[in-house]
């Protein structure tokens, strides 16, 4: 078994952390013997939560000492870059023009505001990158279209173009873009330079007589100045909704393109994951299926394909079960030996026990990624996973977590807290490994904020050169007044919302996140797309050991506090159901007298 990231940090963990399995330098080497000396001589180590005794070395290398943690506040940041890297805005102003859509079916659209971007790198040509997002979004769900970005020069300058996915991007009857909203936009570079995008576009609402939604891939062929007219992967009527598409390219085989959903049946009678796949690099599509049904009383979102090492595709979902009266959830994988061909049954990696972001001071809700976690595959071998969890403070806030396997998703890690804990919600994660093994996981915090009017977001980036064992973190923005974002209103005051996923890469030794900003103080213009390598964070400079570890202490949460726990994660389940699906998630699932009461996971 790999070692875990649960582990309290003793002189055996930190040699198993340095084995050679682990890709890493063998025990008897200097190099690793001078990296874990200093916890074989420690006399104190730090305890599960974050904050206590870890070992420091001086600059010379020859003194060690124990060195005191203070436990991080929103008024002292645990680490903060000096200076930050520049920032290049993508979006621009909304060409749309209003009434594009030739529908109207109620809400608020926020015009010139860009949420949920999503980039992709060229894997040998890394100044040739693309990324696309919601342009206009509306406040009952999804936006006027998609718009695509791209750049020759490694993101100092960007063309942009529309996606023919939606009647606003250009999308007719006759090119097969018929639609009147699009969202969960998707893009992938393969290594034979032809660029895939995916989303979901729709007419109608939701469940309801007449509407129509469809899972449409479109490629380019020049780096994104272009793209083909949009393919039906799945089309569908109000007896279904698709939602939560990903597309992802084999590394070695560019002719290998996936996409991947999850499919709800009206009723709440199911939400099975569909994949289809290409064998031609995206100039043909074989018919969807599904690779794995939780059954009527379940449903997946959030899928993601991974191709690792060995080309196991791993795919990530979350699985959401209707018990008793809640609901519960797990983080789970299916892999595929056979490029996609066939896939495994599930295995789980975690259960999910996030409780939602709200503003806090005013409790307003935040549309967050509480049930959309992150998947990265390493050179190596190994797969991560991050997500929102609450379990490292005691059910009341969302940490920032992260889980790994060394086996391909047969295994995985007990969950390890990312995030500083700053006493304030981390959200919305994104993960990405370098080349060279280090890992990068992006998110927002409150660790700026106060008591002002204001909601004031700080942008992370933190890294591990230990597989995630370690992480020391930079500021890649200045902080921003989440409270100007657009809001979602369906079927209630969803909260505030830059997208249900931000994205990341990198190029060599810098890593490169892609994510959405509100821009303060400027209602015509609430959000944009920034583009921001973090050039000054290329090391894990400043180290901070986080022996947050294994499940929750079961001492804290027991009889009426688990049951208390289990009700706050179901409702957030709830709540971030009905953010996404509007008041046609609110039926009630079908009931099986033989369900349990919902626990602790």
């Amino acid at each position: 078994m790999p070692p875990s990231f649960a582990a309290v940090a003793t002189p055996a963990t930190a040699l198993a952390w340095h084995s050679v399995s682990d890709g890493r330098q063998p025990m008897h080497s200097p190099g690793a013997l001078l990296r874990i000396l200093p916890w074989l001589l420690a006399p104190v180590l730090a305890a599960c939560g974050g904050s206590g005794t870890s070992p420091a070395v001086s600059a010379s290398g020859m003194r060690m000492a124990a060195t005191v943690l203070p436990a991080a506040t929103a008024a002292t940041p645990a680490t903060v870059a000096p200076k930050l890297d520049p920032q290049a805005v993508v979006s621009a102003a909304s060409p749309f023009a209003p009434g594009c859509d030739r529908e109207d079916i109620g809400g608020t659209n926020y015009f010139n505001a860009e949420v949920e971007p999503s980039l992709a790198i060229h894997p040998h040509d890394p100044a040739r990158r693309v990324a696309i997002w919601q342009q206009d979004r509306w406040s009952n769900g999804s936006s006027r279209g998609i718009m695509g970005a791209a750049s020759t020069d490694g993101g100092q300058s960007w063309t942009r173009r529309p996606l023919p996915f939606s009647r606003c991007g250009g999308g007719t009857v006759a090119n097969g873009g018929d639609y009147a909203r699009v969202s969960n936009p998707w893009v992938a570079y393969g290594g034979n330079g032809i660029v895939h995008a995916v989303g979901l576009s729709s007419s109608g609402v939701i469940f309801q007589s007449g509407s129509v939604n469809a899972i449409v891939a479109s490629r380019s062929l020049d780096g994104g100045l272009s793209w083909s007219n949009p393919v039906p992967l799945i089309r569908d009527g109000p007896g279904f909704f698709n939602d939560k598409v990903a597309v992802t390219v084999d590394p070695v085989d560019p002719n290998l393109v996936y996409a991947t959903w999850d499919r709800l049946v009206a009723g709440d009678n199911g939400g099975p994951t569909y994949v289809a796949r290409s064998l031609d690099g995206g100039a043909s599509w074989q018919p969807a299926r599904p690779a794995y049904d939780p059954g009527p009383n379940a449903q997946t979102i959030s899928n993601v394909i991974v191709v690792a090492r060995d080309r196991t595709l791993v795919n990530l979902f979350v699985q959401i079960d209707y018990v008793g009266d809640g609901f519960v959830a797990r983080i789970a994988v299916i892999r595929s030996f056979d490029q996609g061909a066939s896939w495994t049954g599930p295995t789980t990696v975690a259960a999910l026990q996030s409780v939602g972001t709200r503003d806090p001071w005013l409790a307003t809700p935040v549309r967050d990624q509480s049930i959309i976690p992150q998947i990265a595959a390493a050179p190596n071998g190994a797969v991560y996973v991050a997500w929102q969890d609450s379990r490292f403070n005691g059910g009341a806030l969302d940490a920032i977590v992260i889980s790994r396997s060394l086996d391909g998703g047969a295994n995985w890690s007990q969950p390890r807290r990312v995030s500083t804990p700053a006493g304030v919600a981390a959200f919305n994660p994104s993960v990405h490994v370098r080349a060279d093994g280090m890992v990068g996981v992006g998110y927002y915090d409150f660790r700026s904020d106060g008591p002002a009017a204001t909601l004031l977001t700080d942008t992370w980036l933190a890294r591990s050169a230990d597989g995630g064992w370690s992480w020391s973190e930079s500021r890649i923005a200045e902080p921003f007044d989440l409270a100007m974002a657009p809001r979602t209103s369906a079927p209630f005051d969803g909260g505030f919302f830059l997208g249900d996923y931000q994205s990341l890469g990198s190029v060599g030794p810098v890593f490169v996140p892609l994510f959405a900003k509100a821009n303060n103080a400027t209602p015509a213009n609430r959000s944009d797309i920034f583009h921001a390598p973090a050039v000054s964070a290329t090391s894990v400079t400043s180290g901070r050991f986080h022996p947050d570890c294994g499940p929750p202490r079961r001492g804290a949460l027991q009889g009426a506090q688990a049951d208390t726990l289990a009700v706050r994660l179901s409702a957030n389940l709830k709540r971030a159901r009905l953010q996404r699906l509007g008041p046609h998630a609110g039926a009630a699932l079908p009931r099986s007298p033989n369900r349990p009461v919902p626990r602790i996971r």
